[in-house]
């Protein structure tokens, strides 16, 4: 493909734009692949980018039920960060994040990544203690971040209040170069990249099964445009991972429910930075557009919804009004839901299965979009070598079994 770059878009301008090519191709399924991925959100499509570019594998097709990056993908606030307090998820977000910072040069497509910094508040004694505990760890761990008080907080994020009734702000967990990127870049960047290497995108192709040989290994599989053949095969489907699991034949340690978010009207620039305030439980952020991005929490009840709900705009929304008082004059423009998949530690699964030369990556639960190239770049290399390299070593299915929980939900109080 065509290479994006000024000089492209001053050639293009003089041809009044009539010379740009289609993004990706759209073929129709060959009858067998090397590699099938099930999952054309960010992490299918980054598992197919890292296959090509680090293991030379591109006879691979990336199957979508519905459109390209319209799962979770397109349903997130954006967040990146990886100040994780166990070891295994500090590298492996540390990895995520260190690749966002060139991935528009790596893809030639612009993620408009921002490491604008992320604030993480401390708003109880114990929420204090627990992120100064987190930063010595990242110490350790190599992952930059540092523990500020609240005169600092004030400073970086003037519209915050500081002294709030219920929840003061004691300080926060800072990760200057933690930030944002555009969710739907990410998915066209990777669809694009794949597409120049020859792997065939399909969209509106849902899978219906899975097709084992006599050894218990995968063939193929089952889609409404007709049979395909494979020697591996790859899920990530994020909400929808027990749905595919249990046509491979085997069951799954997670819960599907629904994760709300919203976006405020437009305003002028208010705040450049990403805020996590974990004890009222909301998050914010201002997009490019001027739009209050603001996420909040999990339905309390398993299901396959990507609508929101009144109940958690009023809960959300009144949380963040007492730590900023500003958004209460905002009106909100549009609200949605995305399908998330929870395990019980609140980590993820990126792990070999019962069914021979078939593994999954799932579970990603509320932190998946910060997780994408470094998710991809570990399944990727788990499925091109048979074995889980060391960003996916922890990470398997037989962690549930022998009790080596990664849990990120006691240690983050949030798994965001």
């Amino acid at each position: 493909m065509k290479r994006y770059s000024a000089f492209a878009i001053a050639r293009e301008a003089a041809r009044h734009h009539t010379g740009w090519e289609r993004a990706w191709r759209s073929p129709q399924p060959k009858p067998r692949y090397d590699v099938i991925i099930v999952g054309a959100g960010g992490h299918g499509l980054a598992t197919a980018y890292y296959l090509g570019k680090n293991h030379g594998i591109t006879n691979v097709a990336v199957i979508e039920k519905g459109w390209l990056g319209g799962g979770n993908t397109g349903r997130n606030t954006t967040i990146i960060r990886s100040n994780y307090l166990q070891d295994d998820s500090a590298a492996i977000f540390e990895k995520a994040r260190s690749l966002y910072e060139t991935l528009s040069q790596d893809l030639n497509y612009n993620v408009m990544f921002s490491p604008r910094g992320v604030l993480m508040l401390a708003q109880t004694e114990h929420e204090k203690r627990g992120w100064l505990r987190t930063a010595h760890a990242n110490a350790h761990q190599g992952v930059t971040t540092e523990f500020i008080g609240p005169e600092k907080v004030k400073e970086i994020l003037p519209i915050i209040n500081i002294d709030g009734p219920r929840y003061p702000v004691l300080g926060a967990l800072w990760q200057a170069r933690g930030g944002t990127a555009r969710h739907d870049a990410v998915a066209w960047g990777y669809a694009r990249a794949c597409s120049d290497m020859g792997m065939d995108i399909i969209q509106q192709c849902e899978v219906t099964g899975i097709d084992r040989d006599a050894t218990g290994s995968v063939s193929g599989v089952q889609t409404t445009k007709g049979a395909i053949g494979c020697a591996s095969l790859g899920i990530v489907v994020a909400g929808h991972s027990g749905v595919l699991a249990e046509m491979a034949g085997f069951r799954l340690p997670i819960e599907s429910v629904a994760l709300q978010a919203l976006v405020s009207e437009p305003i002028k620039p208010c705040m450049d930075v990403v805020v996590m305030a974990n004890t009222v439980h909301g998050y914010m952020s201002q997009s490019d557009k001027g739009e209050m991005v603001i996420g909040g929490g999990a339905d309390g009840y398993n299901n396959y919804t990507q609508r929101g709900s009144f109940h958690h705009v009023e809960e959300t929304v009144r949380a963040l009004v007492e730590t900023f008082p500003m958004i209460s004059r905002l009106k909100m423009l549009r609200q949605w839901g995305g399908i998330v998949d929870m395990t019980g530690d609140r980590s993820p699964i990126i792990s070999s299965t019962p069914l021979g030369n078939c593994y999954i990556n799932c579970g990603w639960g509320t932190g998946g979009f910060k997780a994408i190239p470094g998710s991809g770049w570990a399944m990727a290399d788990m499925m091109a070598k048979g074995t889980p390299g060391p960003l996916a070593r922890g990470f398997g299915l037989d962690r549930f079994r022998e009790g080596r929980f990664i849990d990120e939900s006691v240690a983050a109080g949030v798994a965001h």
